[in-house]
């Protein structure tokens, strides 16, 4: 049952999560956002401490998109103007010398610049584990984190880590755990169910979908914790806009039908790629024999489009983005059209032709033969 009283499934829940139930006859079907700085007041006898009365502290339109992520998440939800801002709220706000952070080594580039470059430099300890690694010996070393955070599948390796373990050996050291689940999206992981604190995301990529707009959310299982990252929102005036709020909650009514076709990409171009000559290193844990698919299997609710592969060097890389012509080079993924990304450009430890490919919803047998077409044009 949703916070709207929706009962059903993914789809039900991502074209009704957020709409207001009960509204007058006359009332517009689809509400705008909400573009305003300022609320009416009222006169002093009229004071009602619940109300809006300014745009930095809560509007209308993060409201109702709350209320549907929240839903699809498990948690109250609280959203930010961009992912980092959602994960910069969650280091800083659940670190402090003498309870630092443990984060993934392998995991999106710019929150370990941020941790290094931000936390380390006021006397927080900064520690980093492989995705694939050992959570529990990590968190058990040194002095106990106050935060774990994880990312998994990971971007761009799509390794995969024991939620539920690292959930368990984190509070046993009295840290919290918070899970980036943007590879996944609410629909093929609930990490908050598998005994995460916190869930943390980039909407801009598969949530919003469309590629048009930047935005970010975290969830929380304890109420207590969704009310702290309120604060700290308001305070640091860390807000995003009514209208990119607005488009992402529009884009996420299609949520559960382009993940069903760019998994079904994902997985055509998965299998086609490992029989190419030129291709190696061919993942995705969505195939039965992928290194992470047992344990993704287990925790994952379904698959998504994100697959990763490997040219022989950057020329290769170059050559097939000239010759295929859908696919575009762009750095982010999970939107409507396939997205390719060379991941050692941003300085990733990975090798020089490691593509993450990121596939859009176009027709799977012509974009199999736009991919493989592409390949054979470079011999």
């Amino acid at each position: 049952m949703s916070a709207n009283g929706l009962a059903g499934g993914d789809g039900t829940r991502c074209v009704r999560g957020g709409v207001p139930q009960g509204e007058p006859v006359g009332a517009p079907l689809h509400r705008g956002p909400v573009l305003t700085s300022t609320f009416h007041l009222g006169r002093p006898e009229e004071a009602d401490p619940g109300a809006d009365f300014y745009a930095r502290a809560d509007n209308p339109t993060w409201r109702e998109y709350e209320s549907a992520v929240g839903v699809l998440d498990g948690g109250p939800c609280t959203v930010f103007p961009s992912g980092m801002a959602a994960i910069a709220a969650v280091l800083r706000g659940f670190t402090a010398p003498g309870r630092g952070v443990l984060l993934p080594s392998d995991g999106y580039y710019v929150a370990r610049a941020l941790a290094d470059e931000d936390l380390a430099p006021l006397g927080i300890d900064v520690r980093y584990c492989a995705t694939a690694g050992d959570w529990p010996a990590a968190i058990a070393a040194g002095d106990p984190p106050g935060l774990v955070l994880l990312e998994t599948p990971s971007n761009p390796g799509l390794e995969v880590c024991d939620v539920r373990a690292i959930a368990a050996a984190a509070h046993e050291a009295g840290a919290l755990l918070a899970v980036d689940n943007t590879t996944a999206t609410p629909l093929g992981q609930r990490p908050l169910e598998l005994g995460a604190d916190l869930v943390v995301a980039s909407d801009t990529k598969a949530l919003a979908g469309h590629g048009d707009l930047l935005l970010g959310h975290v969830s929380a299982a304890d109420p207590v914790h969704a009310e702290r990252l309120r604060a700290a929102r308001t305070r640091d005036g860390a807000i995003p806009g009514p209208m990119e709020t607005w488009l992402a909650l529009r884009g996420l009514g299609t949520l559960d039908l382009r993940l069903a076709r760019q998994a079904e990409n994902a997985r055509a171009l998965a299998v086609a790629l490992r029989e190419h000559p030129a291709v190696r290193d061919v993942r995705w844990p969505g195939l039965a024999d992928d290194p992470a698919h047992v344990l993704a299997r287990g925790q994952m609710r379904r698959w998504n489009g994100v697959l990763r592969f490997t040219l022989p060097d950057v020329h290769a890389v170059s050559a097939w983005l000239r010759a295929t012509t859908m696919v575009d080079s762009t750095t982010s993924f999970g939107g409507l059209r396939t997205a390719a990304d060379r991941r050692a450009r941003w300085g990733d430890a990975v090798p020089d032709g490691l593509v993450r490919l990121s596939c859009g919803c176009e027709d799977t047998d012509d974009l199999v033969a736009d991919v493989l077409g592409a390949l054979d044009a470079i011999g």
